[in-house]
């Protein structure tokens, strides 16, 4: 099944949910916040939220510097 995430297509598997894509992607475990369809998702719903084909979806991860 086919998804965008940060403008992207990604592949995932038929019953992904959103913490298997955001595992896949991204190796942080703190500083992401995630975004399916415009609404934000808590991170504790994560593994509960099934992934649909040609969700929209932004994964952001906080950065500091100066």
């Amino acid at each position: 099944m086919i998804v965008i995430m940060n403008g992207f297509e990604h592949e995932v598997a038929p019953k992904a949910n959103l913490a298997d894509l955001v595992a896949k992607v991204s190796g942080a475990e703190t500083g992401i916040a995630v975004a399916v369809n415009d609404e934000v998702v808590p991170r504790h719903s994560w593994s509960t939220t099934p992934l649909t084909a040609g969700a929209r979806i932004e994964v952001l991860t906080a950065v500091q510097g100066g």
